[in-house]
């Protein structure tokens, strides 16, 4: 059973999630062949200033 964490930097829409979904899914599916009905995928939304890249945060 996949299990696929999507941490993003900021938001996205539902739609977006939805696309995103479909897509790793399909991916998973097609590569790994695991049935759609076993992949589960979460997604978590980080705020700009709690996640930083080379020493410095995404909302400096």
């Amino acid at each position: 059973m996949p299990y696929v964490n999507i941490k993003l930097a900021g938001s996205v829409t539902k739609e977006q999630k939805a696309q995103i979904a479909k897509e790793f899914t399909e991916t998973l599916e097609r590569v790994a062949h695991k049935p759609k009905s076993y992949t589960y995928i979460t997604f978590e939304e980080v705020a700009y200033e709690d996640w930083a890249i080379g020493g410095k945060l995404l909302s400096e």
